[in-house]
C-alpha cells in the first residue's frame, strides 16, 4: 500500500457489465452474478456466507447515490465433487438491484478493512465513464469480471480528478495540512471566512509557484491547495462543534446539511475566484458575473459588459465563459446566458464526462475547457476537441489585441 494511491482505499476490485439476467430480477430467481470464476483471486477458495457489503447505485440525474447495506454469499455449488467446481456469488434484493439495468457498470471492490462495496453505475453515464477511468478498467465487457489486484491498485496515484470520483461513492480522501492550522485560526478568528478571503489566503501559501507561467497547472494547484486547507480548518471547527453536542436530532441534521451546502457552494466560488486572479495576472480584461439579458448572469464576459452592450462591437471578439467545478446536467444553463454570443465556453474540473454528453455539447456549440492534466481522463476522440485553459487564455488575449485593448 502506498500513500496517495488507490491501494490506500481498495485492496482489489473487479469490473464487468451487467447482463439482462443479472439486472432483471423478474428474469431470474437465483439473484446471482455471472462469470464469477475470476473472483476467486479476491474472495478466496473457501465458502463465505453473508459477507457484509454496501450497495451503491449512481446515475447522472440524481445528486446523491442510492445506498443500502446488505450481503453477498460466495460458495462452490460443487464443493463435494472430486474434480469440478461451480462458484456462485449471490446478492439480495436492494434498492440498488431494483434500479440496475442491463448494460450498467458493476464494480465489486474490497476495501482494505476487508469489507466489500458493490457499485452499480448507469450504462453510458458520465459517472460510469469516471469509474472506469478511476479503476483503470478500460471498457468493461460481458460476460466475466476483470479483476485487478493490490499491485495494480498501487500504481494508480490519486490526483485531483480521482479524489473527486471517490467522493461520489462515499470514499473520503482525508488530506490535511496541520502546518497552516494555527495561522488560519488566528487569521479567521476560529470561524469560516468568506470564500474570497479564503481563496486569497490559499494563493498566499503558494508563493513559489509561478501561476502565470502555466495556467492549466496553476488552476489545479490552487484548487487542490484550497481544498486541503479548507478541510483542515473545517475538521477543526466541526470537531469542536461535535464535542459540544446537540440538544435535538434536528439540530444535528441542520448542522450536517450546513456542512454539505458550504462545501458545495465554496468549490464553485473558489474556482471563479482563482480564475479571476489568473486572468488579471495575464492581463486579460473581463467582467465577472455581469448581467446580459434579463436576469442572466454569465460567470465571465470578455472583454466586458460595455462591449457586449455596444451593437457596433464585433460579435466575434466577444467571449462568454461559464465556470463550474462539476457539470452534471447544469452545463445546459450556460446556453441561456449571453444571447449575443452563439458559441459558449465552459470551464470545468470534472473528469471523464461521457461521450454522449460531450457530443451534445458540440452540437449545442458549447466548447468545453479543462486543465490539461484532466484531458487524459477523456477518450482520445474527445481529447481532440477539448480546449485547455492555456488555449483559452491565448484566444482571449488574441481577441483583446484585435479589439485594440
Amino acid at each position: 500500500m502506498r500513500h496517495g494511491h488507490l491501494s490506500e482505499y481498495f485492496a482489489d476490485f473487479a469490473v464487468k457489465r451487467l447482463s439482462a439476467v443479472e439486472a432483471d430480477r423478474h428474469r431470474s430467481n437465483q439473484h446471482e452474478f455471472d462469470g464469477v470464476s475470476g473472483l476467486r483471486a479476491m474472495l478466496g477458495d473457501e465458502d463465505r456466507r453473508n459477507i457484509p457489503a454496501v450497495f451503491i447505485y449512481l446515475n447522472d440525474d440524481d445528486p446523491d447515490p442510492l445506498r443500502e447495506e446488505g450481503f453477498l454469499s460466495w460458495y462452490d455449488a460443487r464443493r463435494r465433487h472430486p474434480t469440478r467446481t461451480e462458484w456462485r456469488l449471490y446478492f439480495p434484493d436492494t434498492v440498488v438491484s431494483d434500479n440496475a439495468a442491463e448494460g450498467d457498470l458493476l464494480i465489486i471492490a474490497r476495501r482494505t478493512d476487508g469489507s466489500l462495496m458493490v457499485i452499480v453505475a448507469e450504462g453510458g453515464s458520465t459517472i460510469a465513464s469516471q469509474l472506469l477511468w478511476l479503476f483503470g478498467a478500460g471498457q468493461a465487457t460481458l460476460p466475466g469480471f476483470s479483476v485487478k489486484g493490490e499491485l495494480e491498485a498501487d500504481q494508480m496515484r490519486l490526483e485531483f480528478a480521482s479524489r473527486y470520483i471517490l467522493d461520489q461513492i462515499g470514499v473520503v480522501v482525508e488530506e490535511t495540512d496541520e502546518n497552516h492550522l494555527d495561522q488560519m485560526l488566528q487569521l479567521f478568528g476560529g470561524g469560516f471566512p468568506t470564500t474570497r478571503e479564503f481563496s486569497d489566503y490559499a494563493r498566499s501559501t503558494l508563493r513559489d509557484f509561478d501561476l502565470a507561467a502555466d495556467p492549466d497547472a496553476a488552476i489545479v494547484a490552487l484548487m487542490e491547495r484550497e481544498e486541503i486547507l479548507f478541510r483542515t480548518l473545517e475538521r477543526h471547527i466541526i470537531g469542536d462543534r461535535l464535542q459540544a453536542g446537540f440538544r435535538e436530532v434536528d439540530d444535528f441534521l441542520k448542522f450536517s446539511l450546513s456542512v454539505q451546502n458550504r462545501r458545495k457552494s465554496r468549490a464553485g466560488s473558489a474556482l471563479e475566484n482563482h480564475l479571476e486572479h489568473l486572468f488579471r495576472l495575464l492581463g486579460i480584461i473581463g467582467d465577472r458575473t455581469p448581467v446580459t439579458e434579463g436576469k442572466a448572469k454569465p460567470d465571465f464576459l470578455f472583454p466586458g459588459t460595455a462591449q457586449y452592450q455596444d451593437p457596433s462591437f464585433p460579435q466575434e471578439l466577444l467571449t462568454m465563459l461559464g465556470a463550474k467545478s462539476t457539470c452534471k446536467d447544469r452545463w445546459r444553463q450556460v446556453l441561456a446566458e449571453a444571447d449575443r454570443i452563439p458559441e459558449k465556453h465552459l470551464l470545468t474540473l470534472e473528469p471523464s464526462i461521457s461521450v454522449n454528453q460531450t457530443d451534445e455539447m458540440q452540437q449545442r456549440r458549447l466548447q468545453l475547457v479543462l486543465p490539461r492534466g484532466i484531458h487524459g481522463t477523456y477518450a482520445p476522440e474527445q481529447q481532440r476537441w477539448l480546449m485547455t485553459l492555456g488555449g483559452l487564455t491565448e484566444t482571449l488575449l488574441d481577441r483583446q489585441k484585435r479589439a485594440g485593448f
